[in-house]
Formats: structure tokens, C-alpha cells, sequence
């Protein structure tokens, strides 16, 4: 019997997709870079069924490749091969308990990101994680990649919320480790195996995610500075002055600022003038009504008298917040709109993002003229210093021939200061070479060491992150 045959007996016919059509949408990844080939998509409904499905691969020596909701940016959820199954798992889709005493909640990989926020506000809670994708993305794979976003300023990244796991391991083993506990001192941490490792030492399923009280008033503003230094001396201010209730603090530059406004239908500029540099402020805590907005202005006095904030807008309206916001979350809807750009995922210490910013003009000079579109989480020291053709050139051929020398001149300057060639969006296979490149040999000797010990069929994503059977190669962007 063969192993579709073997799966369609195990799960049912109509949880096996072979036809082109159907496979089509998880095969094409969400920024066009990679066309995937398996040999089909098996949507497994519960653990068991994923551990079926492990084990049936493993024993005819086909890979794994796990996908949530295929919003991942590094091509960390595509199969390149007729040998290889691509795993969906949104059929595990849910929300088995919610603790308002505990202040957890026990959900499937398969929640999108925004269901769990909303099951979440109904108690009167609240799940930090938040990112532009959450309408359509998976905790499961939120996890796998140890997602940033909006609010890791404050409330940490993805991994950051968990306190438990389930996980299909490579053999077919269910590592059920779900505890909501959050003191736990009985050996290594094994969570922290899956959490980042991108399914390639074994299938996230479940966790217990952390919840907290859900904020009661936010105040949002959108703010000109005179340059990035100023911008990075704010932060400590506005975290001094607000009682540590800054939960967004976003850079956006004039350029990404300017693709927004000719892309976006509706768009308008939150100031009067145009600033080189503007910043969304955003606090939130689960206070009284009234409580923030004299802490917000008095801030921003003292911002203006020491010279920090060169103009600056007040949302008055749940719709103002939310205008601003769509400011901010358009740029790359709009970056494609204008021919897509070489994305970038740099992050240093905040105190190194002015010395970042003021070299990075210089390296790129030498490589020829582009557009800029640089934004991002200034307040966690993460900026997506993305680059666009200049308006006159053909845009998939100036990736063509620049992407490389534009990557490896960003990266190599975010390596110099000690900082990360990726701070959000993983590795996959795009930034496999990457990883090889700029990682300590002893942590990514440890990796693989890891990798080998727990997969050593080497089935589990193949050909992502760290892989053991296939050589390092060099990204695309």
C-alpha cells in the first residue's frame, strides 16, 4: 500500500488533498518567492492524527513539512519535494479551555492568532501577541517561529506567553507537557526546544498560553522627532513618565510613509507637515477610564520642552486609534504595491539604532541607488530596513542583481554592532545560509547536534533552519 493510500485509511480520503488544484493554495508561500511540490497535504484533526501521520512518514521516509496559516515570510513552511508531505494544521482549530482564575488559555496550533484574542476579551482578558497577519496566521506556527509583532516592547515575543506544550515528536511520540504552571523546576525547560525551532524537532499542537487583565483604555499618538536618537531617548522617558505602560513604540520613515499614502486608497498623513522621522506611541494598561491621557500629555510636554517631539496627534476616538494604526500596518501592502521590496529583519540594541541608521545610507550608496522603506519596533530594537527599485528600473530585476550585496551589506552591519540578521520572521530556507554565516560556531554546532539527536532521518522540515542531510546555501531576498 503506499503512503497516500496508508493516509487516506487512517484519516479519511477527504483529509488527504492530491489534486493540483487544492494543493495549490499551500504550496505558494505568502511573498511569491517559493512554489512548493509534496506529494499532498494531509489536514489531520487531532494530535493523534498528526502523530499517524509522523509515524506513517517516517516509516516510508518522506519529510514533514508543518504549515499554519502560510503567512511566514522565509519560505519556512514549503515543501520542495514529491517526498515530502506537507502537514496543515488548521483543522486543530480549538480553543479546548479557558482559565480566568489562572488567567491561561489550553489552544490548538491551529487558532488564528486574532479568534484567541477575541475568546480572550469575552472573559475580560487579553493575548498580548499581536502582528498585522493575525487575522489569518496560527498560533501554531506564532510559536514555531517565536512571532514578534506590535507589543514586544512590553509584553515579550511569542514564546514569552507559553507556559506549556503539546508536541508530535519525530518518531510519532505526543510530548504532552500542557501545564499551566508557572513554576516548574524539574529538569530542562523542553518547551524551549520547539519554541523557534520552525517544526524541524517536532509538530507543536497545543499550548497553554499566558493571558492577562484586558487593557480598559488606550491612548495612541502619532509623533514627529528630529532623528532616531531622539526617537531612542524618548523610550525611557515615555516609559518613565507613563508608569511603564508603553505598549507600542513604532518608527516609521518618511519614505515608507510616502508608499502608504500613494498606494493605500484612503490614506492621510497624521501631522501637517512632513517629518523625516515619526513614531506611533501607543499606552494601554486595564486602568480606570481617564487614567492615561493626563500621563500621555504631560509626557508629551516634557517631550517638546527638551526638544524630543517636534509635533505630535492625540487619537480622540477608538476610530482615530485605529486610523493611525492602518497607517502603520499598510506599509507593506503598500511596499508591494510598488513592486515588492528586499525585505529585511534587522535588529541591534536600541542604543546602537542611531549608529545603525547613520551607516547604513553609506554601505548601500556603494551598491547603486534604491528606495528605502525603513520601519519597524524601534521600542524592541527591531527595524525592517526594506529596499525598493528607484521608481525608473524594473523591480524584479533590480532584485535580481542587487539583493544579495544589499542583504550581506545590512546584515553584516546589525552583526557588527552584535545584533540579529533576524529578530521576527525566522529562518526557513530563505535565510538558511544566513544562520551558517553569522552564528556562533559553537551554537550552531549545538543546533545541529540537537537536530540530529532528535531527528536523525532528518524527515522533520526538511531543509530548513538548521538541516543536517542538505548543504547551507545563500538567500534570496
Amino acid at each position: 500500500m503506499s503512503l497516500i493510500d496508508e493516509l487516506k485509511s487512517a484519516l479519511g480520503e477527504a483529509a488527504i488533498l492530491t489534486d493540483a488544484s487544492a494543493m495549490a493554495p499551500y504550496l505558494a508561500d505568502e511573498r511569491g518567492l517559493y512554489q512548493g511540490v509534496a506529494a499532498c497535504v494531509a489536514c489531520p484533526a487531532t494530535t493523534a492524527e498528526v502523530a499517524t501521520v509522523v509515524r506513517l512518514c517516517r516509516a516510508a521516509g518522506y519529510g514533514v513539512v508543518p504549515q499554519g496559516g502560510n503567512t511566514g515570510y522565509c519560505g519556512g513552511a514549503s515543501p520542495d519535494s514529491d517526498q515530502q508531505l506537507l502537514l496543515s494544521l488548521s483543522r486543530l482549530n480549538q480553543i479546548r479551555a479557558i482559565d480566568p482564575v489562572g488567567m491561561t488559555a489550553t489552544v490548538e496550533a491551529g487558532v488564528i492568532l486574532q479568534n484567541l484574542q477575541d475568546a480572550a476579551l469575552a472573559q475580560e482578558l487579553f493575548f498580548p501577541l499581536s502582528m498585522g497577519s493575525e487575522g489569518s496566521c496560527q498560533i501554531g506556527g506564532n510559536l514555531a517561529t517565536n512571532a514578534g509583532g506590535l507589543a514586544v516592547l512590553k509584553y515579550g515575543t511569542a514564546a514569552e506567553q507559553v507556559l506549556g506544550l503539546e508536541v508530535v515528536l519525530p518518531d510519532g511520540k505526543i510530548l504532552n507537557a500542557l501545564k499551566p504552571l508557572r513554576k516548574d523546576n524539574t529538569g530542562y525547560k523542553l518547551k524551549s526546544l520547539f519554541l523557534g525551532a520552525e517544526g524541524t524537532l517536532g509538530i507543536i499542537t497545543a499550548a497553554v498560553v499566558k493571558l492577562l487583565p484586558a487593557p480598559t483604555e488606550y491612548q495612541t499618538a502619532w509623533l514627529a522627532v528630529d532623528s532616531v536618537a531622539a526617537a531612542c531617548q524618548l523610550l525611557p522617558l515615555a516609559r518613565k513618565l507613563s508608569g511603564d505602560t508603553v505598549t507600542s513604540f513604532e518608527y516609521i520613515s518618511a519614505p515608507s510613509l510616502a508608499l502608504v499614502q500613494e498606494y493605500i486608497e484612503g490614506s492621510r498623513p497624521a501631522l501637517d507637515q512632513d517629518y523625516p522621522h515619526q513614531l506611533l506611541l501607543e499606552l494601554s494598561a486595564p486602568l480606570p477610564a481617564g487614567s492615561l491621557r493626563p500621563l500621555v500629555e504631560s509626557l508629551l510636554e516634557d517631550a517638546m520642552e527638551q526638544g524630543l517631539v517636534l509635533d505630535a496627534v492625540l487619537a480622540e476616538s477608538d476610530s482615530q486609534r485605529k486610523a493611525l494604526w492602518r497607517l502603520r500596518e499598510s506599509i507593506p501592502e503598500a511596499e508591494k504595491h510598488a513592486g515588492r521590496s528586499i525585505k529585511h529583519d534587522v535588529c541591534v540594541a536600541i542604543s546602537d539604532l542611531p549608529r545603525y541608521m547613520a551607516a547604513a545610507p553609506e554601505k548601500l550608496a556603494a551598491i547603486g541607488a534604491m528606495r528605502p522603506s525603513i520601519y519597524g519596533h524601534i521600542g524592541d530594537g527591531n527595524l525592517h530596513y526594506n529596499i525598493l527599485a528607484p521608481p525608473s528600473e524594473d523591480a524584479d530585476a533590480f532584485r535580481r542583481l542587487h539583493a544579495a550585496a544589499v542583504s550581506a551589506a545590512l546584515h553584516d552591519l546589525a552583526a557588527e554592532m552584535g545584533g540579529s540578521f533576524s529578530a521576527e520572521h525566522g529562518v526557513g530556507k530563505l535565510k538558511r545560509g544566513e544562520l551558517a554565516h553569522y552564528s556562533d560556531p559553537v551554537a550552531l554546532d549545538l543546533m545541529r547536534t540537537l537536530k540530529t539527536a532528535m531527528d536523525p532521518e532528518g524527515l522533520m522540515n526538511p531543509g530548513k533552519l538548521v538541516d543536517t542531510k542538505t548543504a547551507d546555501t545563500s538567500p534570496e531576498s
